[in-house]
């Protein structure tokens, strides 16, 4: 398809140096005037120039499942993409559960099975765990707080909220799974920066160094890469913070069925400690940023947690009106919004419906879930009773009234099939418990009826709301600033 030579769209279809923080335009490159067709063609598009491997991209749900189901490291089966995620394996080491593939990944897997199942984390004392380190640490936040309004004499107060969720959450991380304790400050002031900053280089250095080079290398004749050479050291030491308390057994290294030396458990820490700053952050900033949008909404999640005393595994499961908001988070504005695939080998799919498709070997793969579920076709009206664009948690308990098959509404928001995302049941517990609480005790309303799409390695948001606090003696005016996430 002349995907190339069409003018009017706003990038070319391949990352470069300057619109790789433009993902979003990227992906929508190749589907340029693809609704005016009806065939296979106005979901999937294949690019194949004479030199270069070829490139498929889907927004068709049938299609991705298919892909993500038929991944694996049995011959005939679709692999991770790793081109993608170059720049991560380069920051914290190829040998992870995020980039390897083959019989690597499937030990990984495995190890990594237990201390991230949901059995291991729905238990009401580790629930319990993560709600008393969460509920100290926002005591001490809300004290904070309420100490500079009496100072100041201010009735309200701009405040920036995403740094205190990214902390948040590298603290629930860091002190209730790996069970390593490290002051909040420092937390907050001196490791989330740095892996921010971590962060934004991997972004940049997958695309513009191709060549691979070290980024110890580039930070003797780089400012740029010698920013991140510091950070890069803060890091390390982060992640040697966590590995000392490997041998206590506290947290949940106890559930870890592993002999592997601490050298070799490194790269995976720091991808679970970049991963809690990341997609985690994104999921709770998302969610409030869309309730802030939405106040019919803001109050059924409040009054569904209003009288919640504790934070256990079956409350959490009969949080209806929550689970929604958390669903319909994931869909509209999924964290990770392509995931990266190729074909080992000549691979045939077949989808649920019975559509069958030829992938051929070397096929680098773009699952475009950004798009697949912001599409009418897929979620729209016709088939969900709401637009497909719009936050709508409504539209979860519709498909449950219509027995909805589960399968065929999959937001891929963790992916999906065998190499879904080893982080999903963490993930889970620790944005309903920010996103919960945080609705417990402000009101919030935006600025902005529209919210700015930023993305890097995750999708986030730019937003600004007010909030004020829903129990007397702390009103005012709060400012939000959900920053770019990676």
């Amino acid at each position: 398809m002349p995907l190339l030579l069409q003018t009017g769209r706003s990038s070319l279809p391949v990352p470069h140096p300057w619109n790789f923080q433009r993902p979003i335009d990227i992906l929508e490159a190749y589907f340029w005037r693809a609704d005016e067709e009806t065939g296979s063609g106005r979901h999937n598009r294949y690019l194949d120039v004479p030199g270069f491997p070829p490139v498929f991209v889907t927004r068709d749900p049938g299609v991705i499942r298919a892909i993500l189901t038929a991944t694996g490291d049995r011959a005939g089966q679709f692999e991770r993409d790793t081109l993608p995620s170059s720049g991560i394996a380069r920051a914290t080491g190829e040998d992870t559960l995020l980039f390897s593939n083959g019989p690597l990944w499937r030990r990984q897997r495995k190890v990594s099975a237990s201390p991230f199942g949901k059995t291991a984390l729905f238990q009401v004392d580790v629930f319990c765990e993560f709600e008393d380190t969460f509920r100290s640490t926002v005591r001490q936040r809300l004290m904070a707080l309420r100490q500079h309004l009496s100072q100041t004499g201010l009735p309200h107060l701009q405040i920036a909220v995403e740094p205190e969720i990214k902390a948040l959450m590298l603290e629930m991380l860091v002190e209730c799974f790996f069970g390593t304790s490290i002051n909040y400050q420092e937390l907050r002031e001196v490791y989330v920066p740095a892996v921010e900053r971590v962060i934004d280089h991997i972004v940049r250095d997958t695309v513009v160094n191709r060549l691979g080079l070290s980024p110890w290398l580039l930070a003797k004749c780089s400012r740029r890469y010698a920013r991140a050479f510091r950070d890069f050291t803060t890091f390390e030491e982060l992640t040697d913070r966590v590995l000392a308390t490997r041998s206590s057994g506290r947290g949940l290294w106890k559930k870890l069925r592993s002999e592997a030396p601490d050298a070799a458990m490194r790269s995976n820490i720091k991808v679970f400690l970049a991963g809690a700053l990341e997609a985690t952050t994104s999921y709770a900033t998302w969610a409030i940023s869309h309730l802030a949008r939405n106040e019919c909404w803001q109050e059924k999640v409040f009054r569904e947690v209003e009288t919640m005393a504790d934070y256990t595994p079956d409350q959490l499961g009969s949080a209806r009106d929550l689970n929604a908001v958390l669903d319909e988070t994931l869909r509209l504005t999924p964290s990770l919004y392509f995931l990266p695939r190729k074909a080992t080998a000549p691979i045939r799919i077949e989808t649920a419906d019975g559509r069958e498709m030829r992938i051929p070997a070397g096929t680098h793969i773009l699952l475009d879930v950004w798009h697949a579920n912001r599409h009418a076709d897929h979620w729209g009206e016709e088939v969900t009773g709401f637009p497909a664009t719009e936050f709508a948690p409504d539209r979860w308990d519709r498909l449950a009234v219509q027995n909805a098959n589960s399968k065929e509404f999959l937001h891929f928001g963790f992916g999906h099939g065998p190499r879904v995302c080893p982080g999903k049941h963490l993930g889970q517990l620790e944005v309903a418990l920010v996103v919960g609480v945080f609705v417990k005790l402000f009101r919030f309303r935006a600025v902005h009826p529209e919210n700015e799409v930023r993305a890097g390695v995750s999708q986030s948001c730019s937003a600004r709301e007010f909030f004020s606090r829903r129990t007397a003696g702390l009103a005012g005016c709060f400012h939000c600033q959900a920053a770019t996430v990676g």
